[in-house]
């Protein structure tokens, strides 16, 4: 194995660039990896899998989540998550993921990568246009699963420090950002709305 290769307990990250100052795989923590790796979706579903088949397995979830229940299974969501992670695709690859229109749940796995390795700005830029997004999604918490939508979930991923029991990096507010003039202000589609019932 080559000095450019992460050994991150059982699984590998084949890229010796780190992310935040840190291996890629450490963003999920030790105790968390090792849930995901002794699951049963891991062992069977995730084995062997790569960017593409990747799609197939996000198509068939039917929730988001961390970890849930007495025993703290983990779902396959951040499975999933996980398995992005060590496979490390190409940004456009991501890009295509978080933009493509017919599965939601390759969406937001693609969000959540999104939020957890690209940089500040681009955060912004690509996950804000998800916030006039309202598809349903289903979030599995230990008192069950309960109807979610996309926008609560990219604005807990913009707001927020944990979301599905993984610690996000920290994001400067997005007010930093326009002051340095690194991002342009946020205009919402509701001001747009209401500027044109106006000239109407």
């Amino acid at each position: 194995m080559s000095t450019s290769e992460y050994v991150v307990d059982r699984g590998i990250v084949r890229d010796g660039t780190t992310i935040h100052d840190v291996n890629p795989a450490m963003m999920i923590e030790k105790i968390t990896r090792e849930r995901i790796q002794e699951s049963r979706y891991w062992k069977e579903e995730c084995f062997g899998l790569d960017a593409a088949t990747l799609c197939d397995r996000a198509v068939d979830l039917k929730y988001i989540g961390g970890q849930y229940g007495g025993n703290l299974s983990v779902c396959p969501f951040l499975c999933l998550v996980f398995k992005l992670i060590q496979l490390q695709p190409e940004p456009e690859i991501i890009k295509e993921y978080l933009h493509q229109p017919d599965f939601k749940y390759l969406t937001a796995i693609a969000a959540f990568y999104i939020r957890l390795f690209f940089k500040s700005v681009e955060v912004y830029q690509l996950l804000e246009p998800l916030l006039n997004d309202y598809r349903k999604l289903r979030l599995r918490t230990n008192n069950g699963v309960q109807l979610y939508h996309m926008d609560e979930f990219v604005d807990d991923l913009l707001t927020k420090q944990r979301v599905c029991d993984t610690t996000l990096p920290r994001l400067p507010q997005r007010v930093t950002l326009e002051d340095t003039e690194q991002l342009e202000p946020r205009e919402s589609i509701l001001n747009s709305e209401l500027e044109d019932s106006d000239e109407d």
